[in-house]
Parts: C-alpha cells; structure tokens; sequence
C-alpha cells in the first residue's frame, strides 16, 4: 500500500531548478491524500509568475506516479495560502 511517506520521499527528488532545492524542503507541499492507489497531491509554486512551473508539476506528476503500487496521479496547484519563506525547512532557509 502506498503511504503518504511514499510520496513525500518521491517528491524530495524532485527539484526547483532555479534555488537548487528540492519543493518538499521549499515548503511547496500543501497536502498529499492516498486513497487505496490514487493520489492527490496539492502544492503551490514560491510565485505566480514563477518560470519553472509546468516543468516542476510534470516533474512532480511523473516522480509520483512512479511510484510502486500508485495507479494514478492528480497534482493539483493552488495559491492560497501564497507561499512565504518561512515556509521552508529551517536547513534550507538558513543556507539560501
């Protein structure tokens, strides 16, 4: 079965290109729900205008899905709550 931890350790590797950081430790998660072997993540970007970001939600869709025993995959992105920096993790935030 598929656990929460599953895909939070997925998403570690998954990576914003521009701070060189992965979006678990950014504070870009909002929420993960597994049902059985769907799932649903909801995350947001670091701002709306941010260029990276059909490439950090396929990134996401794709490191999510490949996960064993996951048969679908729904990344959804929202904007509220805007992020902040102190949504980082404290190693990040004291390293950028």
């Amino acid at each position: 079965m598929v656990t929460t931890a599953d895909v939070l350790d997925a998403l570690k590797s998954c990576k914003d290109p521009e701070l060189d950081a992965d979006i678990v430790s950014i504070g870009l998660i909002y929420g993960i729900n597994v049902d059985v072997d769907k799932v649903k993540v909801t995350l947001t970007m670091t701002s709306p205008m941010c260029p990276v970001t059909s490439l950090i939600l396929a990134d996401a869709q794709l490191r999510v899905e490949a996960i064993p025993g996951v048969k679908s995959a729904d990344i959804e992105l929202v904007w509220d709550p805007l992020w902040s920096p102190e949504m980082m993790s404290d190693d990040l935030r004291y390293t950028i």
